[in-house]
């Protein structure tokens, strides 16, 4: 059987992807307004959507325990894959990474844990590179190499229609989110180093699209790329954002998928995300 490849809930990946490339996906836990559940089995992105709009939010989310992948991982070994590559957001985000590692090595050198530093898409591109190597009958290494490989090749912008959600969730400072809130302006947020800084400031959502729109071409170079954009109860952004970028990079692109965030961004970044993420599939300039 090829190297299996897990990942957790916030690649954001449609489901048929999933289906498609045998992918085992951890969820996290959200917790909002006192309810616990996980993230795309038991709370969608409706329910963080209509828990954002409450007067008083409590909103947290929680990595899955080191034996939920322990557990994972057994079972995809018993079941006779060759080892595991397991691909996760963010260390500088969540703990997920450090609960995979946990379970990780009791196994021995038969499950390897990938740090993608990013999430959404900007996980699920690294992610999809591993599962399409693993089922080309490439080894451990080898699908763990295309994991971060991709990693590195993979670039992720968003907007925000205020910071107020992310210095909640202590994602940012809370100076950074006073200077944004204090201005009025709308944040344009990146993923250098896996943490998420603020790249730049626009006054009004519609710049703020052009914006991400001038950011991901420039990400892209001259290399054929996939493109990713996710949203949060806007839709009609998403879909604006998409064609900008179809129009502006042409023929460079190749996949491109659209899809709502989940619960887990919902509570940290708030309803009004746009986020973009790029895919170069070679190292073209950028």
């Amino acid at each position: 059987m090829p190297v299996a490849v897990v990942t957790d809930s916030t690649a954001y990946l449609p489901p048929e992807l999933v289906r498609t490339h045998r992918l085992t996906v951890v969820p996290l836990t959200v917790v909002l307004n006192g309810a616990e559940g996980l993230e795309g089995v038991e709370i969608s992105p409706v329910d963080a959507i209509r828990a954002l709009g409450a007067r008083r939010l409590s909103a947290s989310t929680s990595r899955p325990a080191p034996e939920q992948f322990a557990q994972t991982y057994r079972r995809l070994l018993d079941a006779s894959a060759d080892g595991v590559v397991s691909v996760h957001l963010s260390a500088e985000l969540s703990g997920t990474v450090e609960a995979a590692q946990l379970a990780a090595a009791d196994l021995g050198d038969r499950v390897v844990v990938v740090d993608s530093r990013s999430t959404g898409l900007g996980l699920g591109f690294p992610v999809l590179a591993a599962a399409t190597a693993a089922a080309q009958g490439v080894d451990l290494d080898g699908v763990r190499r295309a994991a971060v490989d991709a990693a590195e090749r993979t670039t992720i912008y968003f907007y925000v229609d205020t910071l107020e959600f992310l210095r909640r969730g202590g994602r940012i400072n809370a100076a950074e989110a006073l200077f944004g809130t204090a201005l009025s302006v709308k944040p344009i947020m990146h993923m250098p180093d896996g943490t998420i800084v603020l790249r730049d400031k626009v006054r009004t959502a519609s710049r703020g699209v052009a914006r991400l729109v001038d950011l991901a071409v420039e990400s892209a170079g001259d290399a054929e790329v996939d493109l990713g954009v996710h949203h949060l109860a806007a839709p009609e952004r998403a879909e604006a954002l998409l064609a900008a970028l179809t129009e502006r990079l042409g023929d460079q692109v190749r996949e491109t998928y659209v899809s709502e965030a989940g619960a887990v961004v919902a509570a940290h970044a708030g309803p009004g995300l746009a986020c973009v993420v790029v895919h170069r599939r070679s190292a073209g300039a950028g």
